[in-house]
């Protein structure tokens, strides 16, 4: 009996069409899921000099809250330092990554407009792991680049930088839209760069909020989370204790700034606290990949699949020792007035000693806290 020559016309055709289509995932898992930043890559002798700013600095607290103040050879105290043994990353990842968290208050659909009512730098680092949590305050001050040619606009509160970067606004032609500008402002005035960015608006958040079953928040004392201006809601007022908070709720919470305008960052590092202690629970480790994936084309952010594999792998890895959040000591900002370049008229800024941020914005980055 005479064997029929085999065809591999077929086989030959599934390969190629196999390795076609792994290909394609492949580009796919590795893009990025919005617009890339592309800030600018410093070069070695960078002085990190700055421009002047429209304000002159605030009082002199160089010396009253100096980072390095009492240590010896140009090193934190021992106490205050973090040992960051080297190792091998884990889940695949970078040794560090940086990104810039971004809360935007626009409730519309999409991210075309919005301030950023939150601004946070969070750095991971995949050989501990650990996570770094920095706040800045929203209404400091600051030069805002590659704008000029808009109204003459050069200055304004950071939280505005993302809002003159949208979309819907059309004032920025670089690369990144809002979180690009709010990044490239960032870098200007502090000397912060990061890799990626991630947005919420706030119906993200409450969604958020409510996809996990909610979260519980503890109030030392009585706290009113009405707005500044307009009625006054008794649901909204809480006397010392813990509450279970829904997403309606947590959006409220993050954005309250009675008495202060720094009050909006402790109740929001109540939240994230909140999230901390519900993601980690043993019985929310197993959901937190398809809560990511349920949730991530709700979100501006630059992360590629793969990215986002890495962080969620990362964050079940991550004890609570190793999750820090951190801001500025309030006595470093004054009450001042600017004058509103967009608005026409004088606004409520923070005034800083902006040499005393970038000292601590420079020991964040490095892995260390004073």
């Amino acid at each position: 009996m005479t064997r029929r020559p085999r065809d591999y016309s077929l086989l030959s055709g599934l390969v190629i069409a196999a390795f076609i289509i792994g290909i394609l995932l492949m580009y796919l898992w590795n893009k990025p899921l919005g617009p890339q930043l592309m800030l600018p890559t410093r070069t070695a002798g960078t002085t990190g000099e700055r421009s002047p700013l429209a304000l002159p600095k605030g009082p002199d607290t160089a010396s009253l809250h100096d980072p390095w103040q009492g240590s010896s050879g140009g090193a934190l105290p021992e106490a205050t330092q973090r040992a960051y043994a080297p190792g091998e990353p884990v889940c695949g990842g970078p040794e560090l990554m940086t990104i810039l968290l971004i809360g935007s208050d626009y409730r519309g659909d999409g991210y075309l407009y919005g301030l950023a009512d939150a601004i946070r730098i969070v750095r991971i680092d995949f050989t501990i792991p650990s996570v770094s949590v920095l706040d800045f305050p929203r209404d400091l001050w600051v030069e805002i680049p590659e704008i000029a040619d808009h109204y003459g606009i050069n200055h304004g509160k950071l939280n505005q930088a993302y809002f003159y970067g949208s979309e819907g606004m059309g004032y920025y032609d670089g690369p990144g839209e809002g979180p690009g500008l709010l990044a490239r402002t960032l870098d200007l005035n502090f000397n912060v760069q990061v890799d990626h960015y991630l947005t919420l608006s706030m119906q993200t958040l409450a969604e958020a909020v409510n996809a996990v079953g909610g979260v519980e928040i503890t109030f030392d004392t009585w706290s009113d989370l009405n707005a500044v201006v307009g009625p006054t809601y008794p649901h909204l007022q809480f006397s010392a204790g813990t509450y279970h908070f829904n997403g309606e709720l947590a959006v409220h919470l993050v954005t309250a700034r009675k008495p202060s305008t720094f009050q909006r960052t402790r109740y929001q590092n109540m939240l994230i606290f909140a999230l901390r202690d519900k993601l980690l629970s043993p019985e929310m480790l197993p959901v937190l990949p398809p809560l990511a994936i349920r949730f991530i084309d709700d979100t501006q952010t630059d992360l590629s699949l793969d990215d986002i594999s890495e962080l969620v792998c990362t964050a079940k890895m991550v004890t609570e020792e190793n999750i820090h959040i951190v801001s500025f000591p309030e006595e470093l900002f004054t009450p001042g007035t600017a004058f509103d370049t967009y608005r026409k008229a004088n606004t409520y800024i923070d005034v800083a000693d902006f040499e005393v941020l970038r000292s601590y914005t420079t020991q964040f980055m490095n892995g260390t806290w004073p």
